[in-house]
């Protein structure tokens, strides 16, 4: 049933009513949301099978018949690149639309001191790296681990875990909890379930268990709906429907001699209806390089004409490497397959567990094109097409604020192109993002919502921002957000990058800011511009002093940017700094960084 009922369509409707009746139901029902109508619903049922009048008055609500008080559902998710949250989201709505009650937390903000009383818990968590919970869940995670965490004698619980199989401690966070739940005493209404990055083929069966499990767990009624008709209404824009944004620019903002093509690419998002808050993503649907495309059917001797079915689509063979499969990234599950085909012992050898090491780096450094040309085996079309990944959308983080942008969003691209193995290789998304002409082409897009990382809800607080490279971006959007709203918070950017002449991304945009007053410090790193490599963790120890002083002085801190170097370096300057200038030992720093963590106050978008 949708979540609201459109009340003029009643009238068409056979209804015993009568015109002035249906007229006053069509007055009730307007504008209501599905728990409100299965209130009515039962509350109607309850007057039926007693037998009461029409006549009975519907206030006080405590004079209507009650159904017994259903225990909600509670689903917690931990997420760092939003699939958790979409997928704790769809949850939802299926819940409440079968009328089950329902809560939906995020890790971060979900109070443990309710763990003990829950009697349905659904968990869906991501695993960061290898094997680390996301910043999000840690306080959640670490709870549910320690000392602290009560018997769950009376729980029953699932959990839903994501991951990337690439990492040697795949789904991890996931596999511990479900274990740790277990040990606790609670039981399983069913098995957990591991995703790899193309989540959807084992998330979707999931979440089916998950909502009829829960209706027979808590005895959900079951209804027999009538669909209303309802009044057209306009698109909304999704992962699932992306929004066709026209390029109205693209422009290199990389000075000659750069190492790096980094792009300022700008959307339209007129007619979306779309809105994005500062530290929002916007998910890009991507299309495969042409020339790699090429590469594949060409190493393969295939015809990319032949037409294949897969997931309910047939499609040729050139469209599903040019549009629906993954083959610039190299995934476990192929590299699996094309060992068994080829026979080669060196990549049979990879994949034991001992060589976990060895696999990482090979997943790392090769693509599918790699692969194929180093270890020959033969594939047809229908077996490639069933064995690679299905392409999913990239996300980037929004660099413009949409109160200074309007119907815009802006986007900072670094382009992947690289040599490898003797040949040429590039991105996906970078690829395509940055090769599209303005006024010219479309690109698929929607917005990530990202709860975690945003500006402090008090205009007044400073706030500390580390973004190198393009990990810039969203900083970008933070200051044009706080220009616009007169927020009266001081703001300070820490950037890094190479070379200062060639690479210092958005340097008239951050000069004009300072002038302004509207960014009130700035520190760069170019690392290759002396003989010692000079890094924004170099920059935050040798202002260690002014950084300490805004941390105790109540300001907030972002770091966005690389996960696997930067954002660990950074963490190290930051309990360096409290060492040094907090008088703290080395364990209290982490503990004090933690409690930033938690209060929201030192938050992180690393990928």
């Amino acid at each position: 049933m949708s979540a609201s009922v459109n009340a003029s369509s009643i009238a068409t409707l056979a209804t015993p009513l009568g015109a002035d009746k249906g007229a006053l139901l069509q007055r009730l029902v307007e504008g209501l949301d599905a728990p409100s109508l299965n209130w009515l619903s039962g509350y109607f049922a309850g007057l039926a099978a007693r037998s009461l009048p029409v006549s009975v008055p519907l206030s006080p609500l405590a004079a209507a018949p009650q159904a017994r008080p259903q225990t909600p559902v509670t689903v917690v998710y931990g997420t760092q690149t939003g699939n958790s949250r979409q997928l704790a989201e769809r949850l939802k709505q299926r819940l409440e639309s079968a009328g089950v009650a329902v809560r939906v937390f995020r890790a971060g903000e979900y109070p443990t001191r309710e763990l003990k009383n829950e009697r349905v818990l659904y968990v869906v968590i991501s695993t960061q790296g290898d094997g680390d919970p996301p910043d999000d869940a840690r306080g959640f995670f670490e709870f549910v681990m320690g000392k602290r965490a009560p018997a769950l004698n009376q729980l029953q619980f699932s959990v839903l875990s994501l991951g990337d199989s690439s990492y040697a401690k795949f789904c991890e966070v996931g596999r511990v909890l479900d274990e740790r739940f277990a040990q606790l005493g609670a039981a399983r209404l069913f098995s957990r379930a591991d995703c790899d990055v193309d989540f959807e083929p084992v998330a979707e069966p999931w979440l089916g268990q998950a909502l009829e499990r829960a209706r027979t767990e808590l005895g959900a009624p079951v209804a027999t709906v009538t669909q209303l008709p309802t009044a057209s209404v306009a698109p909304t824009f999704s992962r699932e429907n992306p929004y066709p944004a026209q390029v109205l620019a693209n422009q290199r903002i990389t000075g000659r001699g750069a190492l790096k093509d980094v792009r300022h690419v700008e959307l339209s998002l007129e007619g979306s209806g779309l809105r994005y808050e500062p530290g929002d993503a916007l998910g890009v649907v991507p299309r495969n390089p042409p020339e790699l495309v090429d590469a594949v059917l060409s190493t393969l001797k295939l015809d990319g004409a032949t037409e294949v079915s897969r997931d309910g689509r047939a499609l040729p063979l050139h469209r599903w490497l040019s549009e629906g499969l993954e083959i610039t990234r190299l995934s476990r599950p192929f590299l699996t397959s094309h060992a068994s085909r080829s026979g080669d012992k060196e990549l049979e050898r990879l994949l034991a567990p001992e060589n976990a090491a060895g696999l990482r780096k090979l997943l790392d450094s090769h693509q599918v094109i790699d692969l194929l040309r180093a270890h020959p085996a033969e594939w047809d079309a229908k077996e490639l097409v069933g064995a690679l990944r299905r392409l999913t959308p990239r996300l980037y983080s929004i660099a413009s604020s949409q109160k200074r942008v309007g119907d815009e969003v802006h986007l900072t691209v670094a382009r992947v192109d690289y040599e490898a193995f003797g040949t040429r290789h590039f991105g996906a998304a970078s690829s395509y993002l940055s090769t599209r002409t303005a006024e010219e082409d479309v690109v698929e897009v929607f917005i990530e919502s990202n709860e975690r990382f945003r500006l402090p809800a008090d205009p007044s607080r400073d706030i500390l921002m580390i973004g190198p490279g393009t990990g810039v971006a969203p900083f970008r959007a933070f200051v044009q957000e706080r220009a616009e709203t007169g927020a009266s918070g001081r703001n300070w950017l820490f950037f890094g990058e190479q070379h200062f002449r060639s690479q210092f991304l958005y340097q008239v945009e951050w000069q004009e800011a300072v002038k302004k007053g509207e960014l009130h410090r700035l520190d760069v790193a170019f690392s290759r511009d002396q003989g010692q490599k000079v890094y924004v963790q170099h920059r935050l120890r040798e202002k260690g002093r002014d950084v300490h002083a805004w941390l105790e002085g109540g300001a907030s801190l972002y770091v966005c940017g690389e996960a696997q170097r930067m954002a660990p370096d950074v963490h190290e300057a930051l309990i360096d700094i409290y060492v040094a200038h907090g008088g703290k030992s080395r364990e209290d720093a982490r503990a004090h960084l933690e409690t930033l963590r938690e209060q929201q106050r030192y938050l992180r978008d690393v990928y």
